[in-house]
Parts: structure tokens; sequence; C-alpha cells
């Protein structure tokens, strides 16, 4: 197998300001550098000021040149969601879509990887825990480009969503992105180019794995990974479609204790979060923390067990206005469906006006958040009760995301405790294996 490129759509807009650092040659030839503005016209072409062109690639002339896009947000919809300018190795291909204009960034998927490991963690980590996220960052990824080529992606969106006047069901995965492979922003995987300098612990660590990904029989592995499991790991369907993989089963995220409580089961679901057991990911090593979340990610402290408190008034507007559904006051929060780490995929919110059950994972988050509640394994506390409808909602937490595959925290811990590469990856991801591909 050849060494790959990848497709990464940075940023969608109206307008896209660029500056190209360098000389770059265009499909017509033309030799382009400086600053532009992209739009895109009513005939479906590109305005680069007085200029009108269709989609174009621009390619640098050496290794030398970079370019540099303008007001780009990161962590969209998250709370840590703000503007940054990136700038990019590669060549850069502008394409319309609609009325908006795409930035796609071309460049080999190992160049990628370096960027993205840096841009999910502090590249500060241990050599073993950057080691595993390369591995599973190139897994997951060739695993989307792969299974894009052999699905019709829009006969796959047209499963995600079901609806009846009394359900709404719900999943969001990465099939949406039909013009380029993946996205820059944490619904793929959080990309950032150049912009935040590689350390050479990173480059040794996609370097020492260069080819190397998860597979299952002949599949490799969609790998995915979150920030904290809370204690145990979840399965697939419960965030996105019916689908069972072998590899991403649940898995308590300690070796000390081999039997896994099913937390599917409310009352073992309502014992583990309400309180704090043994696991890799339960730490506030801030030395560790510091290594593996961003400055921006450091601004959440409690993600293994968190609450959030919400009045009456609070809760009912809120999810009146995630949901659209005017449920009146809110009367009960209640789990009809747990997957194996306690994450709720099925919710009946009970109303004076009307009752609805809602899920997966992600569509609860969002119900019951501005922004995403850190994850959906958590249980609901009432009080000052009057007439059947409560003042007050308390809700109590466990982990950090979906809670799918390999567990971020979890593994840099065990990265800190001088586990290696492949005793991490095997330990979330069980019943795969690792192979060389190139």
């Amino acid at each position: 197998m050849e060494k790959p490129y990848i497709n990464v759509g940075i940023v969608t807009g109206k307008e896209i300001s660029f500056t190209l650092n360098g000389e770059y040659l265009t499909e017509n030839g033309v030799v382009a550098t400086g600053q532009f503005k992209a739009s895109a016209t009513e005939n479906g072409k590109i305005s680069l000021g007085s200029e009108i062109i269709t989609n174009t690639v621009f390619t640098p002339e050496n290794d030398s040149c970079s370019f540099t896009l303008h007001n780009v947000t990161i962590g969209i919809s998250y709370h840590w969601e703000r503007q940054e300018e990136q700038t990019f190795t590669g060549k850069l291909k502008l394409i319309t879509d609609g009325e908006n204009v795409i930035a796609i960034n071309i460049l080999p998927v190992e160049d990628y990887l370096v960027s993205v490991i840096s841009s999910e963690m502090s590249a500060t980590s241990s050599v073993e825990f950057l080691k595993s996220h390369a591995v599973i960052s190139r897994s997951w990824l060739l695993a989307q480009i792969e299974n894009r080529e052999k699905r019709c992606v829009h006969k796959s969106l047209q499963q995600n969503f079901t609806k009846d006047e009394n359900c709404i069901i719900k999943w969001y995965d990465r099939e949406d992105h039909t013009l380029f492979d993946v996205c820059a922003d944490d619904h793929c995987q959080r990309y950032q180019g150049i912009t935040k300098a590689s350390n050479p612990s990173v480059a040794k660590a996609v370097k020492e794995t260069e080819g190397m990904v998860l597979m299952y029989g002949n599949e490799i592995c969609d790998a995915r990974f979150s920030k904290c499991c809370g204690g145990i790991s979840e399965t697939f369907d419960t965030c996105w479609e019916d689908k069972d993989y072998p590899y991403l089963q649940p898995v308590i995220d300690n070796f000390e204790n081999k039997e896994i409580p099913d937390l599917s089961i409310e009352e073992n679901a309502e014992k583990w979060i309400r309180t704090s057991p043994y696991a890799f990911c339960n730490t506030s090593d801030e030395k560790v923390l510091k290594q593996i979340l961003n400055n921006y990610d450091q601004e959440t402290t409690d993600f293994y067990r968190w609450k959030v408190e919400y009045s009456q008034k609070e809760i009912s507007e809120l999810i009146h206005r995630k949901t659209g559904i005017d449920f009146g006051e809110i009367k009960d929060l209640i789990p009809m469906q747990r997957g194996k780490s306690g994450r709720i995929s099925r919710l009946k919110i009970i109303g004076t006006l009307r009752t609805m059950i809602i899920g997966k994972e992600l569509e609860i988050r969002r119900a019951l958040s501005e922004n995403h509640l850190f994850s959906s394994a958590f249980v609901v506390d009432k009080t000052y009760v009057t007439d059947s409808v409560p003042s007050e909602f308390t809700i109590t937490g466990a982990g950090w995301g979906h809670g799918v595959g390999l567990c971020q925290i979890g593994a840099a811990m065990m990265g800190e405790k001088g586990y290696s590469y492949n005793k991490i990856l095997l330990h979330y991801y069980r019943n795969a294996e690792i192979r060389k591909l190139y």
C-alpha cells in the first residue's frame, strides 16, 4: 500500500480570508502569493477579488511554503468554542458548496497525524501514549475513508434519524462530510496544521508507528476514543448506529478488577455513578492532566465525576430551547435504556404538557446543556417537589465524552505507569491486533 494522502475540511463560510506564505502554483499555471478573500458567486464559481475561478488547488512550490486561514472556529458548539488564525502546510483546495466556500487542506496522512496528536493533547505526553494515539488516529482515519468508499453516504445519512409523536432518536457521525475526508474540528479529530509546533516526541511517535493500524480480521478498526470513559468504556451502538464491533466492547479501566458490572441495569448504574471507583482515568494528577489536555480543555476540572444543578425554570426553558419542544414544567427525567458504561441512550422527559423519549447519547447531552453535557452517564435527583413538579434538579454524572474505545486520560495514566503502547491499545480494543499497512 502506498502512503496515503488526506483531504481535510478546515473552514466553511460565505467569505474566507487566507494568506499564501510563499509561492503557490494554481491549476492554470499562475503563481500566487500574498493575501486573498474568497467567496462563492451565483453560478457556483469562486471570486478572488477581481478574478473569477472554478474550484481550484494551490500547490506549494517548495517545502518552506505554508498558508494561513483567518478566523477559523474551533470547538464548534462545545464549551470551548473560539476563533483562531491557523497555518498549514501541503496544498490548499477551494471549492463551493451552495453559497459557501470551503477551504480544504490536502497533505500526507503521516503529516496530518503529527498535527492531530499535538492538537488533541499536549505534546509532552509519554512517548508510549503518543504512539498509541498515533495508531488509533491513523486507524480511525483510514477506516473512515475505507468505509466511505464502500457505501453510499446519503443512504447512511437517511438512517440516523427516527421520529414519531412519542420518540425522537438521533445520532451524529461523520458521514455528513461528502466533499472531503474529515473535518478539522472535534467532530472528527482536532487538527490545527502547524499552528501548534510539533514536539520531537510526537514526530518520533508517528515515525516509529508509521503505517501501523488496529485490525479486526481483514478490516481496519473504527478506533473511536474519548476524553474520559468514567471507569468503563461504552459500546458503539449506544452512541451511533445499531452495529456491534467485537473490538468496541465494555472494558473496565483498570487491571485490578476483571469482573465488569453491567451498568445497563439501573441499580448498578446508580451505584457506580454515585461513587468514585478506582480507574486509570480517575486521577487529579495535575502533571499528567497538563500533558494531555490543552489550555482550553483544562478549563474542565471535574470530568471523572461531576454535577450540574438546574432550577425548574432553567431546565424547562433549556429543554424547550434545545429540542424545540414545549414540555411545560419538567416533572421527571427517566432513563429508559442505558449502555454498558451507564450512558443513557433513551431518556424519557416527562413534562406537564407532554412526555417524549429522546436519544441517542449526544442528543441527550445537547438537550440538557447550553453546549454539551459532559456525558450521558448520569443520575437525576429532584428536590422541593410540589404537585409532582420539582423546584430543582441535580444531575450527577460520570466521564467526559461518548466513552467508546480508548479513554485518553486513562491511556495517558497507563503511559505514565510504564505500560507499552501495544499494551495500552489491546487493553481498550479487545480482540483487535496491530498490523503494519505501509
